[in-house]
């Protein structure tokens, strides 16, 4: 009698996704799908006794402690801080597996390159002066019209996960000189596309000199939180731009905010936040972050949507990977989180 592998999804799921996950496991007897209609505390916690695998996004430590038969916990998006205390001390008594997913990693490199690009030949503020009615062709420096030439500037890319792999496959061809900056490259067996210029964090100011464009990808650690700060900012120099898709908290919001209203550096794409859960103002609008970027005009901002289209099924496709990867008692998950590491 073979063993049957128990997923257990612990939020409530579309029904698209449901049925494609039914679909892709029909005809195997082997994975029992338990997406269950009662989602308290107490229901998920007595389903999670069976669980061999856990699938979703903030488990609490007493449905972990509960998963006597836990073998893996996927979390299907990439940021895994929220998880790294509660995984360290269930791996003193347990052998737990975390795994994190980079299934959205093209559409967030698209977003990257498209908020650069946007950045860089002023498209906002054209399509803003268009819809009021102001007609104009050439350039004015007086209102920032003029676009910024992507053409022989150096990209610096921190971090070289999934995200900064495809974003460097896209801008490949642009004619750019490439940096890239990694904690170590001892493992590493990349490929890249263009010649590149390997630093580590040891030579980060060396990196930021040398680069007049970096885009942020890193993953969200002790290491990396407030890691650019007015200093590094500054070593961009008057033309460089800062796009971030990583965490907000890896860019010091005040040094930021600054930077961009003193020109010290061209400009900024931001995707990610510092306050995830704003309160409305007297009218009604709320900003996740204390400082007005919204006030400024060298700026492309953007509601951490970059994952966008959050229904693509193939981003689901590692997910079902790992699953079966346990119903054949295998260990080689896709995207093993270390939690040294934090990543």
């Amino acid at each position: 009698m073979s063993i049957v592998t128990k997923v257990l999804f612990h939020w409530e799921i579309d029904k698209v996704l449901k049925d494609h996950f039914k679909k892709k496991f029909l005809n195997n007897k082997r994975v029992e799908l338990i997406f269950p209609k009662d989602l308290s505390d107490k229901n998920l916690i007595r389903l999670a006794k069976d669980a061999d695998v856990i699938v979703g996004w903030r488990p609490s430590i007493e449905l972990l402690r509960a998963s006597e038969k836990l073998k893996l916990f996927i979390n299907p998006g990439t940021g895994i801080k929220h998880h790294v205390e509660n995984f360290r001390e269930l791996q003193k008594t347990a052998n737990v597996t975390l795994v994190n997913g980079h299934g959205h990693a093209y559409s967030t490199a698209q977003h990257t390159v498209a908020m650069l690009l946007t950045l860089m030949n002023r498209i906002v503020s054209h399509h803003d002066q268009m819809v009021n009615g102001v007609w104009r062709m050439s350039d004015d420096k007086d209102v920032m019209s003029s676009s910024i030439q992507l053409r022989n500037r150096k990209i610096g890319l921190l971090g070289y996960g999934a995200i900064n792999k495809y974003v460097h496959r896209f801008l490949s061809g642009f004619e750019n000189d490439f940096n890239i900056l990694r904690y170590s490259w001892d493992s590493d067996k990349s490929k890249f596309p263009t010649p590149v210029k390997k630093f580590t964090s040891k030579n980060i100011n060396s990196f930021l000199k040398e680069s007049d464009i970096l885009i942020i990808a890193v993953p969200h650690t002790v290491l990396t939180e407030n890691m650019i700060k007015a200093e590094e900012i500054k070593l961009l120099g008057s033309d460089g731009i800062l796009v971030n898709v990583a965490r907000g908290t890896i860019v010091n919001e005040k040094d930021l905010y600054d930077s961009l209203k003193k020109k010290v550096i061209a400009g900024a794409a931001l995707d990610v936040w510092y306050n995830y859960s704003p309160k409305k103002n007297k009218d009604g609008k709320a900003f996740p972050s204390s400082k007005p970027f919204g006030k400024l005009k060298n700026v492309v901002l953007s509601p951490h949507r970059a994952a966008s289209p959050f229904d693509e099924i193939s981003r689901w496709d590692e997910v079902i990977i790992n699953i079966l990867k346990v119903s054949k008692c295998k260990s080689d998950y896709l995207n093993i989180v270390d939690l040294d590491k934090e990543y």
